[in-house]
């Protein structure tokens, strides 16, 4: 016999954003790759209804793999974001702005 859909939907799930807990039907799902149509093999994290609003939903074209690149545990903060600003610098900018 099938299992009521409604004890699915009791489970929770921790928001990646703010870290508050809530119901699993009322949150979204979040895909590093940003395509959670493909469902196969993934794992999804999620994010409440609010964090999920406050998004910006434009394409992110190679962000996250970019992110995994220059991420590494123990740097600090600003290391980080001179590691970003440096890679976004190296890929977006035409060859004329990169001998300024």
């Amino acid at each position: 016999m099938w299992r009521s859909r409604t004890n699915r939907d009791r489970k929770t799930v921790v928001c990646i954003a703010c870290g508050d807990s809530v119901l699993r039907s009322a949150a979204r799902e979040y895909d590093k790759e940003g395509n959670r149509w493909e469902r196969h093999g993934k794992r999804f994290e999620h994010l409440c209804k609010e964090c999920y609003r406050d998004l910006c939903h434009q394409p992110r074209t190679e962000l996250e793999g970019l992110l995994l690149e220059i991420e590494e545990h123990g740097i600090s903060q600003a290391e980080f974001l001179g590691r970003y600003i440096d890679a976004v610098s190296e890929r977006y900018e035409s060859p004329e702005e990169r001998e300024r």
